[in-house]
């Protein structure tokens, strides 16, 4: 075991202040009482338990990232993928993307890639949470991952924001932000979106949150009514996930966007190439990579971190079904682990509907876990790693511990976690091991034998 595996499931820890916590995320006078807000509607979003990373994980997290958007980036996976999307991903205009979230188990051979997503939330809401944890911790600052420098995020994600309007706009001012959900309000991230318009506002762009049932697209421009008279929507921060913009509802973002007169990330194209787990199966086929010209070196990565995954047809429903205790069911367009079904928990009902078309079958990647304590007793929680990374390199690693099917927040003891990456120390001793789970502390596991 590393050491940070060690500490996962013996160090009983709890670093969350909720002082700091507030200090975080009511920065700003108009956010004043979130914090309160959110422990009465999202009792269980932050974990007060921090999670473990050794740094070559870290590492390798950090070179799979890398390889995927090398293949990500070549003609023939754009062509191969670009093909079966609809039209919509067709257009390219030069963002990226922002807030690419690549979803991790830990599993005893190194990390694996459960999935890709493109309005991945929770890194605002993980930046704040990451700097109230290491105000707690000073004393032990040696620990925490130099990689990444939380009390920096905001200006690295404001520099993202631009980076994307940059790239369709050239050196054109941006004026205007519209961060845009369905019932904004109504999301259960809504919180999020407070915070990243209060960000953009400090950097001096005018942000709002908004419901795209208002937009007009009219004279060339896309307009909403929470924005001052005469000024159009410059760029929307998209969290919607109608990925094709094929509802109704949203034929006015739609329309501005394929005719290019409103800088959109993420977006359709993003969407496509990215987060359809149907890319899942076209990054696990080494033939087809190496046919494509990607380097042995990549092929290796993506081979060790990406579980086999097929699609469902009836054709291979029996050898399937058969096989569901070892495979994981996942829509081709799913979000959020909505409609996602381990196969061991599936009943005949569930299984007409994923044979009838659109899923895909991916081995089965049990979770590691974090030993948390819930109400005084020393309880085991799934956890899984996030990276949420800009073209292909890593901002910020968070975690999520539940208990569960699938990730929820609805877990006590769970939630958010921040993630602290160790620097390379000798592998953890015996006494750590034999050390109960209720007495072990963070300065007892990393302090030296004698």
């Amino acid at each position: 075991m590393h050491l940070a595996d060690s500490l996962n499931l013996g160090c009983l820890c709890r670093t969350l202040s909720p002082q700091n916590l507030r200090a975080q995320l009511e920065s700003d006078p108009s956010l004043a009482g979130l914090t309160e807000r959110l422990a009465g509607s999202h009792p269980h979003l932050f974990s007060p338990t921090s999670v473990f990373l050794d740094a070559a994980t870290r590492d390798l997290l950090a070179r799979t990232v890398a390889a995927i958007e090398r293949v990500i980036a070549l003609p023939a996976y754009q062509a191969h993928t670009l093909a079966r999307a609809p039209a919509i991903a067709r257009h390219t205009f030069g963002p990226a993307g922002v807030f690419m979230g690549y979803d991790f188990h830990m599993a005893a051979g190194g990390p694996r890639l459960i999935e890709i997503n493109t309005n991945a939330g929770g890194a605002l809401l993980n930046a704040a949470l990451a700097r109230a944890h290491r105000a707690c911790c000073d004393s032990m600052s040696d620990l925490f991952d130099t990689a990444t420098d939380v009390l920096g995020l905001d200006d690295v994600f404001v520099a993202m924001f631009r980076a994307e309007w940059r790239a369709q706009r050239g050196t054109a001012p941006l004026r205007t932000v519209l961060i845009m959900d369905d019932e904004p309000d109504a999301q259960y991230l809504a919180p999020e979106f407070a915070l990243a318009r209060q960000l953009l506002r400090r950097h001096g762009i005018a942000a709002e949150v908004a419901d795209p049932r208002d937009l007009q697209w009219r004279d060339g421009a896309l307009w909403h009514p929470v924005l001052p008279d005469g000024q159009p929507v410059d760029l929307v921060y998209n969290r919607l996930t109608d990925f094709d913009l094929s509802q109704p509802a949203h034929a006015a973002l739609r329309g501005a966007y394929e005719a290019g007169a409103v800088v959109l990330t993420p977006h359709p194209r993003a969407h496509a190439l990215f987060a359809d787990k149907r890319n899942l199966i076209t990054l696990g086929d080494d033939g087809l990579l190496a046919s494509w010209g990607v380097s042995a070196q990549d092929r290796r990565i993506l081979h060790a971190a990406i579980p086999h995954t097929v699609m469902v047809t009836p054709q291979q429903a029996d050898d399937l079904w058969a096989r569901r205790r070892q495979l994981f069911f996942k829509p081709v367009a799913g979000y959020g682990a909505k409609a996602a079904y381990r196969g061991d928990k599936l009943t005949r009902r569930v299984w007409s509907e994923i044979i009838a078309g659109g899923f895909v079958a991916q081995d089965l990647v049990p979770p590691s876990e974090r030993l948390v304590d819930v109400n005084g007793e020393p309880t085991r929680l799934k956890l899984d790693l996030r990276a949420y990374t800009y073209r292909g390199a890593v901002q910020l690693l968070a975690a999520r511990t539940w208990s569960g099917q699938t990730t929820n927040f609805r877990t006590p003891g769970g939630g958010f976690s921040p993630v602290v990456v160790l620097p390379a120390v000798a592998p953890a001793s015996a006494e750590i091991h034999s050390t109960p789970p209720s007495t072990l502390s963070i300065h007892q596991a990393l302090s030296p034998t004698p």
